[in-house]
This record gives C-alpha cells, structure tokens and sequence, in this order.
C-alpha cells in the first residue's frame, strides 16, 4: 500500500456524483446531450471542455482524425477501440489526489484497479505506473497482473468461487484475499493452519442495504450472491444480532482474519448507498477490534463502483466520494485502518471510444440507418440492455471529421445477425452515409475487455493514443492489442478437433 502524499497529477474536472446512465425520453434511452434546444449527439465541446486544444474532447477529436491518416481504421479493420492514455492518468491522479485529502498522513491506501473493467495487460501496466494496484477474480485476472509486473502486495483476489487451488496460489504468492462465504472460510481453515504468518486475509460482508437502478448490477440485496449477510441470512439464521455475533465469532476464532471487505456500489447506485456500505463495514470492524480486546481488523476494503454519467463529458467525482466518505464515516479516514479500494468501470470508461466504419446506409418505415461493423460484439450490454447502458455516438466523416449538418432521427446498427443489433436507437444524427464513421463513446471500461464472439466475429484492436507534436497529426498511438485474425478465431473453434466427433467416438 502507498501512503498518503503519493498523489500525483491534481485534475481539477469534476462531476455532480450522479447515477445518470443517460436521460430516458419518453420511454426511450438517450445518449447525447440537448443544447440549444437541438439534440447533438454527443458533439464535441458540449460542456465547454477541450476547447483549449488540451481537453478530453479535443483530444478524441485529434484521435479520431488521426487514427483515419495513420490507417488504424479501413476495410480490414473496420472497428478499433482507442485509449486516451492522457485522460487515464490523469482519472488515477485524481482518485489518489481525491482520497490523500481526507485521510490522515501516513495511512496506507492502495487503489486496486478491478482488472475485469480493462482486462488488457497495457492498461495495468499504465495504472501499475500510475501507482494503482489491480483487484482480480479469477486465476485468469491474476495472470494478467502478474503479466504486467504487479506485485503480490498490490494485488487482491475477489471471487465468490475460488477452488482449493486457487486459494493455495494466493496463499503462496502471499497475495491478499477476501472469503466469500461460510464454506470458503472452512477451506482456509484447512489451508492456513500450517502456515506460519499468512497474507492478509478478509472477509466479504453483504450490509443488504438495498439495490440501485440496475438490479443485475446491485450488490448489497437482501438476497446477493455475494458476502455474508449482516443482518439476515437466511430462514434458520436468526435475529438480526445473532446473524451478526456469528461473524463476530468468525473473526475471534481466527486471529488470522485481518480485513473486511464491502462492495456495495456499482453503476446505478448512488455514492450515498455506497458510502452505507463502507459505514457498515467500519461500524463491524470496530465491533470485532473491541470484543477481541485488541486491534485485529487492521484494514478495510471498501470495493469501488463508483457511477459513471453516459450523458456527458463530465468525469466520475472522485473527490465528491472522498469527502463524502470523510462527512459519512470519518473513523474510516482516520489512520487507524489501512483502505483498499477497487475501482474499475470509473477509471477508464470516459478515456475509450469505438470508431467503426459505417457500411452501408438504408431506410425501413421511415426510419433511416447505418449499418456499422460496431456492435453486440464489442457493445454487448448495450445492445441487450439498452435502458441501463446507453451510449452517445458522435458521427465522423470518411477522413474522420466531425460531420455536420441538420440531424436526422437514425438507427445506429451492428454486424451481428440478431434484429437488436442495435448500439443507438432513433438518435437524432448528422446522416451517416456510407464510408462515414460512428464513434461510440466512454467506452474505455468493459467494452474492450468483454468481447462477445457472436458470428465469430473478430475482436478488435485497441490502440493507446498521446498527443505528439513530432508526428504527422499530433497524435502517436501504440498497439496495446492486436486485432484478432480469422485464422485464430478458426483455431479457437476447434479446427485441431476437426473429425472428434465423426472419427473418434462409436456410432449410435
């Protein structure tokens, strides 16, 4: 863990510490943003950023022009994501800045990043140098991080379903974890009883203080997959105090159990629930240390999710949860407790895009669309939850200039076989024709790294971008994935296998 002091770079943009998600007009989800009275799309300089040269809106801008002129995007490569490597440095200087003023000097803090929202070993490698650690959940996550060079005491491991081995290698690589359940505590009973100073280990607590506005994202319900309950576990669990003196008891049975952890936010939750969630977090660890007469909780793990707005420009207000957190829970802040926090979705998703080619433009009843090679594969939640997860789409010309002109009310589709396709419905648009490109904004966190393979269609590459005056545009972009090719996809498929199933088994 780091200490506060640490921070770096202070980014002085801030948010309202909403849950937008988007405003819904009349039952329908919209993206952009209305100025003037005139729907825009998502337009550059919307809220006055970026104007200056050196925002993050004049940074896209350069990008996207610049990824036309480099040929990061043609007819082999329709779809790329791009990274602002600029705007995610300058989202971990602001959660360090955010959090170093409200605790107290010397209290350690480490900022993992939730390695699922950006599974790309570029992207932790950027973090780890910007002094983030990486939070996984699963031994897949934990090979990316060891791949980009994190150390085990900047590592977490969160799961709801770690298997004997897994728990043995965080143990070995004295990598901190958090249990899940009753019956995971019973498997570190059987594995830490030999071991003679074991890593931090926590326990995951559910404060069932209620969900957000999305429920498949909610969770701290009263009946959540995750953690223990603290109040109600069950028909055979007791009154509210006795579900509560078990995990008491827990603690005090294994002096090993160190940590609490508590993940109560995520999109569509307000920073006020998941301020609760780390209060109550707190209020047990307090509970335990004075039961056991001594300081056995020594950090508190407090998860992330802090809510991105999908509507706007405006970045996540980390600085907002921090002092909310400092009025909420002080004790929390105070230099007794270490703080491990676990970021992801609000670290990356305003510094990513999606820029695909527009294929073909149509109409049907009245309704024009543009048919992009940008959709269910890359934008898998929009598509199948569009509500919950709308995205602004900027429109481009073929040299990747801002397209102007009247909007005009369109449907912006994928390449996938399925009539939801669909990452913009009734977006009033400039007229996307044919050749022209879609930008899918804030995009940064989850949409490159949860690639949905449908139709076998490739996942895109994804390039780094920084503004260089040395190169042609001003715009230096690097590789941080590359696209993946049809020969790979035909492997993955089984090509090796071919005749397994007509040569190698019996007849019925």
């Amino acid at each position: 863990m780091s200490t506060k002091g640490s921070a770096g770079r202070q980014d002085d943009e801030r948010r309202d510490g909403r849950s937008e998600g988007g405003r819904s007009e009349g039952g329908r989800s919209e993206g952009g943003r209305r100025e003037g009275g005139r729907r825009d799309g998502g337009r550059a300089g919307v809220d006055g950023r970026g104007q200056d040269g050196n925002g993050p809106v004049a940074r896209r801008e350069r990008a996207v022009r610049s990824a036309v002129e480099q040929g990061l995007i043609t007819e082999a490569s329709p779809v790329v994501g791009l990274l602002d490597v600029t705007g995610i440095r300058g989202a971990a200087a602001s959660l360090r800045t955010a959090f170093d003023e409200v605790t107290t000097p010397g209290t350690p803090v480490l900022h993992a990043f939730a390695v699922k929202a950006a599974s790309l070993v570029p992207v932790l490698r950027l973090l780890a140098d910007e002094g983030l650690g990486c939070e996984v959940a699963s031994p897949g996550e934990l090979a990316l991080a060891r791949a980009a060079g994190l150390p085990a005491s900047r590592t977490v491991l969160d799961s709801p379903a770690k298997t004997h081995a897994e728990l043995r290698e965080a143990l070995d690589l004295g990598i901190a974890l958090n249990a899940d359940n009753w019956e995971e505590l019973a498997r570190l009973d059987a594995l830490v009883a030999d071991r003679v100073g074991p890593p931090p280990v926590g326990l995951r607590i559910n404060p069932q203080i209620g969900g957000g506005a999305i429920d498949a994202l909610s969770t701290a319900t009263a009946t959540s997959k995750f953690g223990v309950p603290l109040r109600d576990d069950g028909p055979d669990g007791g009154t509210p105090d006795e579900v509560r003196g078990r995990v008491v008891r827990a603690f005090l049975d294994r002096p090993w159990l160190t940590r609490v952890h508590v993940h109560s936010g995520s999109q569509g939750m307000e920073p006020t629930a998941m301020a609760a969630g780390a209060r109550a977090a707190y209020a047990l660890a307090e509970e335990i240390n004075a039961t056991a007469g001594r300081r056995q909780v020594d950090t508190l793990d407090i998860g992330g999710g802090l809510p991105v707005d999908f509507g706007s420009d405006a970045p996540p207000d980390f600085a907002g949860y921090a002092r909310l957190l400092a009025t909420t829970v002080p004790g929390l802040l105070d230099g007794r407790y270490g703080l491990v926090t676990e970021f992801g979705r609000s670290l990356l998703a305003k510094s990513g895009l999606v820029l695909a080619r527009v294929e073909y433009a149509k109409s049907a009843g009245a309704r024009t669309i543009a048919v992009t090679h940008a959709g269910a594969q890359v934008a898998t939640r929009t598509a199948f939850a569009p509500q919950s997860w709308p995205l602004r789409v900027c429109a481009y010309d073929a040299k990747g200039l801002p397209k102007g002109g009247p909007t005009v009310a369109q449907d912006v589709a994928g390449p996938c076989c399925f009539a939801g396709d669909l990452v913009a419905e009734n977006r009033p648009l400039p007229r996307l024709a044919a050749g022209d490109l879609a930008a899918l904004l804030d995009t940064g966190a989850y949409y490159f790294s949860n690639h949905f393979a449908y139709n076998s269609l490739p996942r895109p590459a994804v390039y780094g971008f920084t503004d260089d005056p040395s190169v042609p545009g001003g715009v230096r972009f690097a590789l941080a994935r590359p696209q993946q090719t049809v020969e790979e996809i035909v492997a993955e498929s089984g090509a090796a296998q071919r005749d397994a199933l007509t040569g190698g088994l019996l007849r019925g």
